[in-house]
């Protein structure tokens, strides 16, 4: 898989590019949880995504924000993060520009970037949210949610608990005109310790995609 470095709003950002043969290949950006907790493009749920998304069709793009790894500039309590974010999106529209589909997901602080890359960019058509940290962060700026998503957590996540997710989950239930799916892997904590918890996660969010690609819905 090519490492590539491209120019993000402070200077170089590290990725690792995945592309499919077809030039119409759907695309997904992956998305790592906290830089200052040792959050990297490498993490265990990421790379697995990763491949997940891959194995799917998808060209695929995940990176390490500004200040991890090779990738410039300094942490920057998710704002600055969240313009990596659309600077790696641009950068893989830029590569994929007869792509029908566009997919973010993120784990952890990672999704909570990846939902607020959703509310700024109207062509993405899906989004994976994997244990998002409703206890940590505001997520009201889903108002309203402008497409469909899966949320998918562990229920013995000590992280981000089971029962900020099921507020978060709730409030976007109400929301008219998309569909939130919300699954929760029974005894699975926050980083989906085994392999066991990493495959059924997994699986179920592969499962997730590829009806959502059948259906062709937003």
């Amino acid at each position: 898989m090519p490492e590539v470095i491209f120019a993000g709003p402070e200077g170089r950002l590290e990725g690792r590019y995945h592309p499919q043969k077809e030039k119409d290949a759907p695309i997904a950006i992956v998305l790592h949880p906290h830089p200052q907790f040792g959050g990297t493009m490498n993490n265990k749920v990421v790379y697995n995504l990763h491949y997940a998304f891959y194995n799917m069709g998808f060209t695929v793009l995940r990176f390490n924000f500004r200040g991890v790894g090779r990738s410039q500039g300094e942490y920057d309590q998710g704002v600055g993060e969240l313009s990596d974010a659309a600077s790696a999106l641009d950068y893989l529209q830029s590569m994929n520009n007869n792509s029908k589909h566009c997919w973010v997901a993120g784990f952890s602080f990672g999704a909570w970037i990846g939902m607020q890359l959703l509310m700024r960019r109207p062509e993405i058509t899906g989004f994976i949210s994997v244990a998002p940290p409703a206890n940590m962060y505001d997520f009201s700026f889903l108002a309203p949610c402008p497409s469909s998503g899966l949320i998918i957590n562990g229920t013995s996540d000590r992280v981000a608990p089971p029962a900020d997710t099921h507020t978060l989950v709730n409030k976007l239930h109400e929301q008219k005109g998309i569909t939130i799916t919300h699954q929760e892997i029974e005894g699975a904590g926050h980083f989906f310790e085994t392999e066991d918890y990493m495959d059924n996660m997994v699986g179920n969010v592969s499962d997730y995609v590829k009806r959502r690609l059948t259906e062709n819905t937003r």
